[in-house]
């Protein structure tokens, strides 16, 4: 209504000159409807508002209002109109800012003093509860130490402490007895493996990866990197169903024997113990155990089938008057091959067992080489063996009875399995604190592939050849055992066609001890 009265009494000139609030809007409308004046647009771009409600019902009744509310900006806008007493209008607008609106307005800063409150809040938090637990976190779990702490922390540090000295105790138990076991199983010659139930090595001693033919090995990995064959894995598995269970596992360093043990807890496989042991010489043992009966069996069993069958045909008169001295020296020639047989069995079973009696006495080589070529004379004859013997006077201490055999047996072969017309040469030597005796013939030879084994019992280079030649096939195995009871070596070389040379290397002193 000020508005009103003043534009009646003053006109434009009001509007001109008052101050208005840029929240408020003031149009003045002559009776046409035309704008003749706006506070915030030029009155010649406005369009005619006589339509206007507010405008209108001013026309008709002397005021109108309206109100108009806009989503999009959240704000309603009031609209007063006046009628003058010329006919024209003055319309007052206001701006009504919403709730809504005036907290979305305030939000943005709520929000960044509110976001600005919780970093600080944050920071303040974390400052305070790094002071809190820093004494709590310095604490030395290894040696806690109460006067540095909470006071109230106390009786926890204590029992800490209390703690830690008994595990201390026990983990240098432990550690002993962890090392005490290393120290016994490195100690072994037998392999030892301790395995969980998947397999994984707990235990591997050294002995163990050297006869697995292992290489590189760390506790922790699966026993299957130790060896992965067919045979060692059906062990393992078996061992893992709760049954004990051994085999011979070959390698490229022999034949292992492994043991397999489960090791039990109620009803259930906590693990494996595993024993390797290396088994090598005794399978070869064996082995020349059954060939040794064998060939035993077979020696023995020629002549006594020979003198069976004679001795049958003259219980039964099946010979004739004539041939009864022919058919009993054939009896007599197996006899003494059966003889010789036994006698050689078993002057190599007391060499092999150490049961030959001790001899120490003083033994002149080059004597005792006459001696026995002269109980070989008639053999070399037969044969057209030219025999010669040479070298120096040579003793040394030890059995006389043994070395006779071992020279024995090395010219007889010499002489047997020489051509005919052949020589047979023996030398004695030394060098310092050495015997030599050297044993060499110009007879058919050795094969390279057969001389590493020519000291096996009854083995023959040459079984059709040599069932021609008498003997017992334990001739070189007594010289080896021979050399070996004076602590001595036996070296062989041999050509094919050109013959062979033994050399036999004797201590010349001979510990005594050995014969007492």
């Amino acid at each position: 209504m000020l508005i009103t009265k003043a534009v009646e009494e003053c006109g434009g000139k009001y509007l001109d000159d008052v101050e208005i609030d840029e929240n408020i809007r003031i149009t003045w409308i002559n009776a046409r409807g035309k704008v003749i004046y706006d506070s915030e647009q030029d009155p010649d771009f406005l369009e005619n508002h006589a339509d206007r409600t507010e405008i209108s019902q001013a026309f008709e009744t002397g005021e109108g209002s309206s109100s108009r509310y806009s989503k999009t900006i959240m704000q309603k806008t009031v609209n007063h109109a006046v009628r003058l007493k010329d006919g024209s209008v003055i319309r007052v607008s206001g701006t009504h800012i919403s709730f809504t609106a005036q907290l979305l307005k305030v939000l943005n800063p709520m929000l960044l003093i509110l976001a600005a409150v919780a970093l600080f809040s944050a920071l303040s938090a974390s400052a305070v509860s790094r002071n809190i637990v820093k004494p709590i976190n310095d604490i030395d779990l290894a040696n806690p130490d109460t006067q540095k702490s909470y006071k109230e922390l106390a009786p926890l540090l204590e029992k800490l402490r209390s703690q830690n000295r008994k595990v201390n105790r026990q983990m240098d138990e432990i550690i002993r007895s962890r090392e005490q076991f290393s120290l016994m199983t490195e100690s072994m010659t037998e392999g030892l493996i301790i395995a969980d139930p998947k397999l994984s090595v707990l235990a591997c001693n050294s002995s163990a990866k050297k006869l697995l033919g292992a290489g590189a090995f760390t506790e922790g990995q699966s026993i299957y990197a130790l060896n992965n064959s067919e045979v060692f894995r059906r062990c393992l598995l078996n061992a893992l169903g709760g049954r004990r269970s051994e085999c011979i596992l070959r390698t490229g360093n022999g034949q292992r024997e492994v043991i397999a043990s489960p090791a039990n807890s109620i009803d259930m496989v906590c693990g494996l113990v595993v024993f390797i042991m290396d088994v090598t010489e005794k399978q070869e043992l064996e082995t020349m155990r059954r060939e040794f009966t064998s060939n035993v069996s077979h020696e023995l069993k020629t002549p006594l089938t020979t003198i069976y069958g004679i001795s049958d045909m003259l219980a039964n008169g099946m010979v004739q008057q004539d041939d009864v001295a022919q058919f009993g020296e054939n009896i007599r020639s197996e006899a003494e091959r059966l003889i010789n047989l036994i006698n050689d069995i078993v002057a190599l079973s007391k060499l092999d067992e150490d049961s030959a009696p001790r001899e120490n006495e003083s033994v002149e080589l080059y004597a005792l080489a006459e001696e026995v070529l002269s109980r070989l004379k008639l053999s070399a004859e037969e044969k057209n063996v030219t025999v010669s013997l040479n070298g120096d006077r040579v003793s040394l201490m030890g059995s006389r009875t043994v070395l006779s055999e071992v020279l024995y047996n090395l010219c007889d072969n010499a002489i047997k399995y020489n051509t005919n017309g052949g020589k047979l040469d023996v030398k004695i030597s030394h060098i310092p604190q050495m015997a030599m005796i050297t044993v060499s013939d110009t007879g058919m030879g050795i094969p390279r592939q057969h001389i590493g084994r020519i000291f096996e019992r009854f083995y023959r280079v040459d079984k059709s050849r040599s069932r021609r030649i008498k003997g017992t096939g334990l001739g070189l195995s007594i010289v080896k055992h021979g050399v070996m009871y004076h602590n001595g070596n036996i070296h062989v070389e041999s050509e094919v066609g050109k013959g062979t040379v033994f050399t036999v290397e004797l201590p010349i002193e001979k510990n005594k001890e050995v014969f007492e």
